[in-house]
């Protein structure tokens, strides 16, 4: 039994969409940009501490009004701000905290369910990154601290019937 085959050549239309060839890539802009970022960086430190203020903020108005849906709304997005943020300004232990709280409380429908203590834990954990300079999730400190918080969020969503 002897079959043949065909080979179909799709023309590739992506260039002409995206506008054909790059041009090359400008190393004057490139370093200019990078000595921007260098002299933003000076203030990473600051920023950083207003990320956590945010949060202490949100914190505080959860234990003066209740855990209400504004509230939790408010920590959540203020702690995806960070998660977001966290490494770019120099902590990536920061960012995987702040990313195992987002992941107990990315659904909206079961935010509410968060234990306040965990969500305090968290919270400590950041704080307690921030002023000791605890930088690096690698950090033997840091790696407990994280390691041990992303497990408790796993058992919370694992007791209340979530899926990851």
């Amino acid at each position: 039994m002897s079959e043949k085959a065909q080979i179909i050549q799709v023309p590739n239309t992506l260039r002409a969409k995206v506008g054909g060839k790059m041009g090359a890539l400008d190393q004057a802009a490139i370093a200019k940009a990078e000595a921007a970022i260098a002299d933003l960086s000076s203030n990473f430190g600051e920023w950083l501490l207003d990320e956590v203020k945010k949060i202490e903020a949100a914190q505080a108005e959860i234990k003066a009004s209740g855990f209400t849906p504004a509230n939790a709304d408010k920590l959540y997005f203020h702690c995806h701000d960070l998660k977001g943020l966290g490494t770019t300004y120099g902590y990536p232990l920061v960012t995987r905290i702040a990313g195992s709280l987002c992941k107990m409380m990315d659904d909206e429908a079961i935010r509410l369910q968060a234990p306040r203590v965990l969500i305090d834990a968290h919270l400590d954990a950041i704080r307690a990154a921030v002023r000791d300079s605890i930088k690096e999730d690698t950090h033997p400190v840091g790696k407990i601290l994280a390691d041990t918080l992303e497990a408790r969020v796993k058992e919370h969503l694992n007791a209340i019937g979530h899926k990851e």
